[in-house]
């Protein structure tokens, strides 16, 4: 083992152990300060101390925590609900296709695959988007692993290796399927929908709908392109890469460790997190916190991180961000060029927030320029008014807004057109009687810009941490 290689060990693992000593510190401080006697000492220290000692101890614990799905049960139209079962349905080292099978339920004309981001935080980042979906479709999802616990003997995975991931999921589960790809993944499944159009025509999918994916990073912006054109490829790998340490499968595995990445997320937003930490810590201290709060909600998916291999980091950086290999359809696999001008039957929907600080308004609209192969009546685009980046998949804007537009999208390039239509026409007539007027999506072929109202992601703070290229 090279000094190099031993000292990314040592720096893996003392992260660990400070991750370790904090959530011990706050277990202690916890335990300490509850002994029934203070409580007979007329002053609130030992309130707070408590209070301080749960929100650490539990803070520092999800940190290595999986979260579970927690997927409601589906009310049916008979009026019993259905129980929904997580189920791997293709299982792969570095990531499996997971089914959400909804128990007595017949099949679902709208089948959805929803490709969850690699960039720092586990699949289950979608679980309201997932939720929101259930009632309407039959919906799978790509559930990455942690890399710290991937053994060395399974091999690299970098940006082409998700790419065949991507299309082998997408062949197995046949034609008739909608892609939805959230952020970081928009441009690989954008290539990936390239590269069956060429080698599997018949396997490719209905509909490809994009949310907020850097495209084309150079189109707008953003803190994250900043830094990477800040900094080159060789600070990268000194700085950021380590070995998983002793104590998981994947030792010896070169990673960007995922609690390096939460202190990036949270540097992003330090103000905004300390005071939600410390109104948290108050609330506790005078009996208003609860175990199913919106700061637990959230800070329990937040704070849950795992690691990236380092080549699929690096290779993000370098020929995504960088090289700017799918903006430029550049972009190979296996050596094999992939030119995204080879979908000539996929519809293609792109998705924006206008506030979107880490994938900026014109990154990933990108893609239908890409597109020289698709007619413009099989494109589609919206921008969401004062939505963030969360908010386009999983907040206040996504359930009111974006959500039905994408339903719709979805119906009208369905195998039953007719019944798109007959929605649209059901949908125009509730709105004449009620007098509103929701968005509706922008046709490159129309020319006219929706103009729905501003709604703020219902999550808070905003999780900037979901970064496609993590900082």
């Amino acid at each position: 083992m090279t000094y190099k290689g031993y000292r990314g060990i040592v720096s893996y693992d003392a992260m660990e152990t400070l991750r370790n000593t904090n959530e011990w510190m706050g277990a202690s401080a916890r335990a300490i300060a509850s002994y029934p006697i203070f409580a007979l000492m007329p002053t609130p220290l030992f309130k707070m101390l408590s209070a301080w000692g749960r929100v650490t101890e539990r803070s520092f614990a999800r940190m290595v925590i999986k979260p579970d799905w927690e997927i409601p049960p589906i009310a049916g139209k008979e009026g019993q609900d259905h129980i929904v079962y997580v189920e791997p349905e293709l299982e792969r080292p570095f990531g499996n296709l997971v089914r959400f099978r909804v128990a007595r339920r017949d099949p679902m004309e709208r089948r959805v695959l929803l490709v969850a981001p690699m960039s720092g935080h586990y699949a289950t980042l979608l679980r309201s988007t997932v939720t929101s979906l259930l009632p309407d479709c039959d919906v799978w999802v790509t559930d990455w692993t942690n890399a710290r616990d991937i053994p060395v003997s399974a091999g690299k995975f970098d940006i082409e290796d998700y790419t065949r991931y991507l299309v082998d999921f997408m062949t197995h589960l046949g034609p008739d399927l909608h892609i939805v790809a959230v952020c970081q993944p928009a441009p690989l499944a954008l290539a990936a929908t390239a590269l069956l159009a060429e080698e599997n025509p018949a396997a490719q999918p209905r509909t490809l709908t994009l949310i907020g994916g850097p495209i084309d990073p150079d189109a707008a912006a953003t803190e994250v392109t900043d830094f990477g054109n800040r900094v080159t490829m060789g600070e990268l790998e000194q700085f950021v890469i380590q070995q998983v340490g002793f104590k998981y499968k994947g030792a010896g595995r070169m990673v960007y460790p995922g609690l390096a990445q939460l202190a990036s997320f949270i540097a992003m937003n330090a103000d905004t997190h300390r005071q939600a930490f410390m109104d948290k810590i108050f609330a506790e201290a005078s009996g208003q916190g609860t175990e199913g709060d919106r700061h637990n909600k959230f800070y329990d998916e937040y704070l849950a991180v795992m690691d990236m291999t380092a080549e699929f980091y690096l290779s993000t950086v370098d020929r995504i961000f960088k090289k700017l290999e799918i903006a430029q359809n550049r972009f190979s696999v296996g050596g094999k060029p992939v030119d995204i001008g080879r979908i000539t039957n996929v519809a293609v929907m792109t998705v924006e927030g206008a506030n979107d600080d880490i994938s900026a308004p014109g990154q990933c609209v990108a893609a239908l320029d890409l597109c020289t192969g698709l007619p413009d009546q099989k494109k589609a685009q919206h921008l969401e008014p004062g939505a963030g980046h969360y908010g386009i998949f999983a907040g206040k804007s996504w359930r009111l807004n974006i959500r039905p537009l994408v339903l719709d999208f979805i119906d009208e390039h369905s195998r039953d057109p007719a019944r798109a239509q007959r929605k649209r026409r059901r949908a125009d007539k509730a709105r004449n009687d009620t007098g509103g007027a929701p968005p509706a999506a922008l046709s490159k072929a129309d020319g006219v810009a929706d103009q729905p109202d501003a709604d703020r992601a219902a999550a808070s703070p905003e999780p900037s941490g979901n970064a496609s290229m993590p900082v």
